[in-house]
């Protein structure tokens, strides 16, 4: 079922379901779709709300993490979000650690799947191969276990954007940004809950890294899927949303 996009001020963001609000946030080539399947798992007890990051249209020189960030806070002032279970995906990871330690009263939960902020292996960083569609397929492909998840509609969506010449520039500068950005002297002062969903066969942020974070945070609980790579709520959602509905449960519910 598609996803209904709203706009409202300058936000493009999906809201659906009520009660308790998660949070979603997608990486850096990442699209609300991304989310779908945890959106209609979740919808019926939840209210799920993923804003559209501004990654190809921010200001140039705002587009890093900390324009991400105050984005984010822009938009749950915006919607008056409050105790919310915050889920961050590779790059949407990293900015969500970045608002829990910012907004600590703001969060209930964390959860990060794939997340950057210690280490990745990352395309974004260098973009050589603008108009390279075998290159970009490749990428895209990178990201997932079995290839054949990269469809043509996702391949052909980020290679429209590497098209443009302004929105490389953003990207480079925002992947930039992430990796500059080593969050390891900041990470153990977080105290939420905090669950780490990691593909076993993560190529981008290897297994190692969701035992760092792990190893990091200290109310953390981490699970791993195998034959699955970086972006496990979209390669394996049924496991995806049994890992996050079993760690819902076990939190206890302030309304």
């Amino acid at each position: 079922m598609a996803l209904t996009i709203k706009e409202e001020n300058q936000f493009k963001y999906i809201d659906e379901g009520a009660g308790e609000v998660l949070l979603l946030l997608h990486g850096l080539f990442g699209a609300l779709s991304n989310w779908e399947g945890v959106v209609n798992h979740f919808k019926s007890n939840y209210r799920v709300v993923i804003p559209l990051l501004p990654i190809y249209d921010m200001p140039l020189k705002k587009a890093g993490l900390d324009g991400l960030n105050s984005f984010v806070e822009d938009f749950v002032k915006l919607k008056a979000l409050n105790q919310m279970t915050l889920i961050g995906n590779s790059l949407g990871g990293h900015v969500g650690l970045i608002y829990t330690l910012n907004n600590p009263d703001k969060v209930k939960n964390l959860v990060l799947t794939g997340s950057s902020g210690l280490f990745e292996n990352s395309m974004g960083g260098s973009f050589p191969k603008r108009g390279s569609y075998e290159y970009i397929k490749e990428r895209v492909a990178y990201t997932f276990y079995d290839p054949e998840t990269a469809t043509k509609e996702l391949v052909d969506e980020v290679f429209e954007t590497t098209k443009s010449i302004p929105k490389c520039l953003r990207i480079v500068a925002i992947a930039k940004s992430a990796q500059r950005h080593n969050m390891a002297k900041e990470i153990p002062k977080i105290q939420h809950p905090t669950l780490l969903v990691w593909g076993l066969n993560d190529t981008i942020t290897p297994p190692l890294v969701g035992h760092e974070f792990n190893k990091l945070i200290p109310n953390s609980e981490l699970h791993f899927i195998d034959k699955c790579c970086h972006a496990p709520m979209m390669e394996r959602p049924e496991k995806f949303n049994k890992i996050l509905s079993e760690f819902l449960e076990t939190r206890p519910n302030d309304s």
